[in-house]
């Protein structure tokens, strides 16, 4: 039996889309890593206790970017001012921005083991103000929103934040935003693929 002119069209579609993912920014094989890219590699594993992956793999084609990029990481995840819950929720909120689907399938688990609850995740994928924060998650979504869709923060949300997490809280809120954004933006221009039961975030409007 012939296939469909839908099949065959279906199929070309699907065989482009990976064409394009594999000839923008393939991930390099370590046996084809540069001694530049070997030692990008040994100290990444040293830090993470884990090979390259995810938006690094992409990043490795600039491999000075993708060490700077890891260490602040290292900062950014685990050490900030705001605490490893905020963190995951604050990182979600800018995967949401920026549609990116590996950040958003990655964090959503950690976020929920870390207490976030999954009505406030699922609103966030929806492109809703969550009906239902803590105070905390609600100071966070209110800074990054105004940050995200503005460009700027008003004296009321700054002044809010300020008097929940300080100075310091601030500037890690609001470069952890800047990091995943940054993470975000690579991993969409190398169209880096999704796990097969990845989530697929719809565009936002404009």
């Amino acid at each position: 039996m012939k296939p469909t002119l839908g099949a065959v069209m279906a199929a070309t579609l699907v065989y482009a889309a990976a064409a394009r993912a594999d000839d923008r920014l393939p991930t390099v094989p370590p046996e084809k890593y540069t001694d530049e890219q070997a030692r990008a590699a040994d100290e990444f594993k040293a830090a993470r206790k884990q090979p390259v992956f995810g938006p690094f793999e992409p990043m490795m084609h600039s491999p000075q970017l993708m060490s700077r990029a890891r260490a602040m990481g290292d900062y950014l995840r685990f050490g900030s001012a705001i605490g490893n819950v905020l963190s995951e929720l604050a990182i979600l909120i800018s995967a949401r921005e920026w549609t990116q689907d590996y950040e958003w399938t990655v964090h959503y688990p950690l976020a929920l083991k870390a207490g976030i609850k999954p009505e406030v995740l699922d609103a966030i994928a929806d492109g809703r103000r969550p009906p239902a924060m803590s105070e905390d998650e609600a100071i966070v979504y209110d800074f990054l929103a105004e940050l995200n869709r503005n460009k700027r923060v008003s004296d009321a949300t700054f002044e809010r934040a300020d008097r929940r997490f300080g100075k310091k809280g601030i500037v890690d809120l609001t470069g952890i935003d800047g990091y995943y954004t940054f993470l975000a933006m690579q991993l969409n221009v190398a169209r880096y693929p999704v796990p097969g039961d990845g989530r697929r975030l719809q565009r936002l409007p404009p």
